[in-house]
C-alpha cells in the first residue's frame, strides 16, 4: 500500500518544517482526559491520504486515547525528528479525527506503515509470529488536521521565541466516524501502582527524556521536551525551556517516553516548575514489557482479546484478517526508518503499543 501526493505534503508550510512531519518516526501525542487532564503517548505518525493529516494509531484492545479524541478532539503533537542541530522541532495543535468504522482497512494500512520498522521493533521475529498478534494489529486510527503549528528552528535553541503558522479561519476540520454502539467496554484491570516514586527513580536513572503536556490557552494539549528532570518533594523539578507553547501551570503529565507517566499539577519555579505528583498511571503490559506486543502473557492475552472481541461486536465487525504475507512497507515507512538509524536518538527507548 502507497500513497501519492498531487503536491507535496502540507504545502502552506515552509520546506523545512513539512520535512519534519513527513520525517519523524514518532510524535509525542497529547488528549485530553475527561477530567480536563493532559495526557501524552509517543506513537508512531504518518502522514494521511490527502497530504495534510498527521495520522498515528491505537490498538482497539486498548482504545482510551481514541475515546478521549471522540469527546474533545484537541490534541496536541510534538515531531521531534532527528533532534538534529539546525532542523526544526515542530509542535502542532490541531483536531483529531477517530477512524474505526473498517478496522481490516487500518490494520493493512498500519502494517504497511511500520514494516520497515519491524525488524527493530519486533527483536527480529519472523512474520509468522508477528501476523498472530491481532491483539497489536487491530487499530483505531485518529488523523489531525493541524490549527496551529508552532516550530523552533534549531533543536538545540528551544529557548528563543518560536514561529507560527495559523490555519485560514475557514479552514474545515474532519469529524470522526460515528461512535460505535452501546456502552464502552470496561477497561482491564491492570495492575495499578500504589507509590510512584520506584518508577520514578528507574526513569531517571535510564536516563530517559521527559516530555511535560500542559493545555495552552486554547485548550490543546500540547507536550513539550523538558531540559532536565530530578526527584523533588512530592514529585519533580523540571527546567522548562523558556520557549515552551505554553503557560507553566496548571494540570498536567509527564511522560517519560512511554515507559512511565506521572499526573499531577504544576507551578512555575525559577528554574521551571514543579510538578506535584498525584499518581502514576497503571501500565499496560505492552507498553512495560515490549516482548508481550507479540507473545504475551496468557492473562494478558486473554484480557486483551476478550476487549477486541467485544470493541469488534460494538461495531458489528468481524476479527480482523492479518495477511499471510507481510505487505511492502509504505515509501514513508522507509524514508522514517532510514531518518531513525541515522540518529539512534530518534526513538529515545520508545515503544509503541
Amino acid at each position: 500500500m502507497s500513497y501519492s501526493f498531487a503536491q507535496r505534503a502540507f504545502p502552506d508550510l515552509p520546506d523545512e518544517v513539512a520535512a519534519v512531519l513527513t520525517s519523524s518516526l514518532y510524535t509525542e501525542f497529547g488528549s485530553i482526559t475527561a477530567k480536563g487532564v493532559p495526557l501524552n503517548t509517543p506513537l508512531f505518525a504518518f502522514v494521511g491520504p490527502g497530504g495534510d493529516t498527521i495520522d498515528v494509531a491505537t490498538g482497539l484492545a486498548y482504545p482510551a486515547k481514541a475515546e478521549r479524541v471522540r469527546k474533545d478532539p484537541k490534541v496536541g503533537l510534538l515531531l521531534e525528528g532527528n533532534r538534529d542541530p539546525g532542523r526544526p522541532i515542530v509542535s502542532v495543535a490541531g483536531f483529531g479525527a477517530v477512524r474505526d468504522a473498517d478496522i481490516q482497512a487500518n490494520l493493512e494500512r498500519y502494517i504497511a506503515e511500520t514494516a520497515a520498522r519491524l525488524p527493530t521493533t519486533s527483536g527480529g521475529l519472523p512474520w509468522s509470529v508477528l501476523r498472530e498478534a491481532v491483539w497489536y494489529w487491530a487499530r483505531v486510527l485518529i488523523q489531525t488536521t493541524p490549527a496551529r503549528v508552532t516550530w523552533w528552528p534549531n533543536a538545540n535553541e528551544t529557548d528563543a521565541e518560536p514561529m507560527r503558522w495559523e490555519a485560514p479561519g475557514t479552514a474545515r476540520y474532519p469529524s470522526s466516524d460515528p461512535a460505535p454502539a452501546g456502552p464502552r467496554t470496561p477497561p482491564a484491570t491492570w495492575t495499578q501502582p500504589d507509590d510512584w516514586r520506584p518508577r520514578a527513580v528507574e526513569v531517571l536513572e535510564r536516563g530517559l527524556p521527559g516530555h511535560l503536556t500542559l493545555c495552552d490557552d486554547h485548550g490543546f494539549p500540547l507536550p513539550f521536551r523538558v531540559r532536565s528532570v530530578a526527584l523533588a518533594d512530592g514529585g519533580f523539578t523540571l527546567e522548562v525551556p523558556r520557549g515552551a507553547p505554553w503557560k507553566v501551570v496548571g494540570q498536567a503529565s509527564l511522560c517519560f517516553a512511554g515507559q512511565a507517566t506521572f499526573v499531577g499539577t504544576v507551578e512555575p519555579t525559577t528554574e521551571g516548575g514543579h510538578l506535584t505528583v498525584e499518581r502514576r498511571l497503571a501500565d499496560l503490559p505492552l507498553m512495560a514489557d515490549p516482548a508481550e506486543i507479540w507473545q504475551p502473557k496468557p492473562e494478558t492475552k486473554a484480557a486483551l482479546l476478550e476487549r477486541l472481541e467485544k470493541e469488534l461486536a460494538r461495531r458489528g465487525l468481524p476479527l480482523p484478517r492479518v495477511p499471510e504475507d507481510m505487505p511492502a512497507p509504505t515509501e514513508g515507512s522507509i524514508a522514517r526508518n532510514d531518518a531513525s538509524k541515522r540518529n539512534h536518538r530518534v526513538t529515545d527507548g520508545k515503544v509503541d503499543p
